[in-house]
């Protein structure tokens, strides 16, 4: 029993030893007193789940609410350029050396590609003319 049992507990034999001193008479009204307590520790336990429970929603909902962090760092970025270039070479040598002009433009469209769909995975609304709301430009002003 936790403490808020022995208390019910306690309130419940003093209805009892109450009822026994004051008779039948007295019976429904320490009932009735004795139920209101009972409904008011029900309801105060209702009060603080509901509470907890409504505070947890809210937490999950500013968790979620928060914008996601770009993933890509200076560092990715530029790696990723390298390695383009780098690929870049050996693709157009073998495109070029294979199908003569048309191998080579095949070979660096596909190279074109990656990177418009790099940059565009980066940097949302970039061929859409929007940008976004969290960058500050200070060319706008």
């Amino acid at each position: 029993m936790d403490g808020r049992d022995t208390d019910l507990k306690k309130e419940l034999d003093t209805t009892l030893q109450t009822r026994r001193e004051l008779g039948e008479e007295y019976e429904s009204a320490l009932v009735d007193s004795f139920l209101e307590k009972v409904d008011q520790r029900i309801d105060a336990a209702v009060e603080r789940r509901v509470r907890r429970q409504v505070a947890e929603q809210q937490l999950t909902a500013a968790r979620d609410s928060r914008s996601p962090k770009p993933t890509d760092s200076f560092g990715e970025r530029f790696g990723f350029g390298i390695v383009s270039l780098v690929l870049a070479v050996p693709l157009s040598a073998i495109g070029g050396g294979v199908a003569q002009l048309p191998g080579l433009l095949v070979a660096w469209a596909g190279i074109v590609g990656v990177n418009v769909v790099q940059a565009a995975r980066t940097n949302p609304g970039l061929f859409t003319g929007r940008r976004r709301a969290d960058k500050d430009d200070a060319w706008d002003e």
